[in-house]
């Protein structure tokens, strides 16, 4: 059996793969994270086919001919090994293992779980949220164990005390004033709710013209309607929910995303992916990063050689398509939006536990 944490593609983008190699048990995840997988993996998978066929038609690959690590048709089997499990409720994944999901805080679905045999129990933490995430409620003080694995992305910092409300509504009054359009690259699962939640905030407080809010990434469409029917993980009251989403307008087709390139008046552009690394954003970055009244807004961690990390970096140029593009836009970046608990969080979240563990182990990090 396994059991997931979350949907996130470093955690759950093997299993197709796993799959393929012969594995048949059950897999065991939240509803939410059940729900988020569907979306993923059947995406991931048609990505790694579409990125060998380019692969083998240009002939770069190292391989011949480039395969995918797993293709949709795997990620769709893969899925009907799921099995969902609520938080709090014990399950045994395998007879005399009993398993419990708490929550994590991370994303949607996002859990912590703890493995009992006999009278033996481990705690894994999973990816810990913040304690003050704006829109997911914090992870749940963790259940007594013998042993604890705890993640610790950000375990060797502090998270910001940048107010990311103030510098969202600064850079999107700023690009309005001048006739502009501000575009936000942000990823599909979790981060694109928040933004717009932000940007609800910031209409209804008036602290930012009334301007239109387009989404271009279907998937990040389908992710907020998950965010509905799941309201019980996260901050957001169910109006709250629905005005986060009542007023965007959804780039469905490739037309509808292509007429977005061509906009000649103050708007939002929400579209994934969150570090430009490829999907529709790109086109609207080659659309718009040449024009100085524009505004490229970041809402996330930018790694190291993507195009979102060369561009917070200064660049004036970037290549995309095949083409050099100037950079003349605006570049901002909103801070204090992280997913990942830092120290004090991790620290916190351990000590919460109502008895010391004998071991720690920290891991992801």
């Amino acid at each position: 059996a396994v059991v997931l944490t979350h949907a996130h593609i470093d955690h759950s983008g093997y299993l197709p793969r796993l799959v393929d190699q012969g594995f048949r048990g059950k897999v065991y995840a939240t509803p939410a994270t059940v729900e988020l997988c569907r979306l993923l993996l059947p995406d991931s998978g048609h990505l790694q086919e579409e990125e060998a066929d380019f692969a083998n038609r240009h002939g770069f690959s190292k391989h011949a001919p480039a395969l995918p690590l797993y293709t949709e048709d795997s990620a769709r089997r893969a899925l009907r090994l799921f099995e969902p499990r609520e938080f709090g409720k014990s399950f045994e994944p395998l007879p005399g293992l009993d398993a419990c999901f708490s929550h994590a805080g991370h994303i949607l679905g996002a859990a912590s779980v703890r493995l009992s045999c006999r009278a033996s129990s481990i705690l894994f933490s999973g990816d810990l949220g913040r304690q003050d995430d704006l829109v997911l409620k914090p992870p749940a003080p963790p259940a007594a164990a013998d042993v604890v694995l705890v993640e610790s992305t950000y375990g060797n910092r502090l998270q910001g005390t940048d107010d990311p409300l103030a510098t969202l509504a600064d850079v999107v009054s700023r690009t309005a004033a001048r006739g502009g359009i501000v575009v936000v690259p942000a990823f599909a699962v979790g981060r694109a709710q928040t933004v717009l939640h932000l940007i609800q905030q910031l209409k209804e407080a008036g602290r930012i013209p009334d301007l239109p809010v387009f989404l271009n990434s279907p998937m990040a469409a389908d992710v907020t309607e998950i965010f509905q029917r799941h309201a019980g993980e996260h901050r957001l009251t169910p109006a709250q929910t629905r005005a986060m989403f009542a007023h965007v307008k959804i780039a469905n087709t490739e037309a509808e995303s292509r007429a977005l390139n061509a906009l000649h008046y103050p708007s939002i552009i929400v579209s994934a992916s969150g570090m430009a690394t490829g999907g529709r954003v790109v086109h609207h970055l080659k659309a718009y990063a040449p024009d100085a009244r524009n505004a490229i807004v970041f809402a996330g961690y930018q790694a190291a050689g993507t195009r979102g990390a060369a561009l917070l970096g200064g660049a004036t140029e970037i290549r995309m398509h095949g083409q050099w593009v100037p950079v003349r836009a605006e570049v901002a970046n909103v801070t204090g939006l992280s997913a990942h608990a830092d120290r004090n969080d991790l620290l916190a979240w351990l000590g919460a536990s109502p008895r010391p563990p004998r071991h720690v182990y920290v891991t992801h990090g």
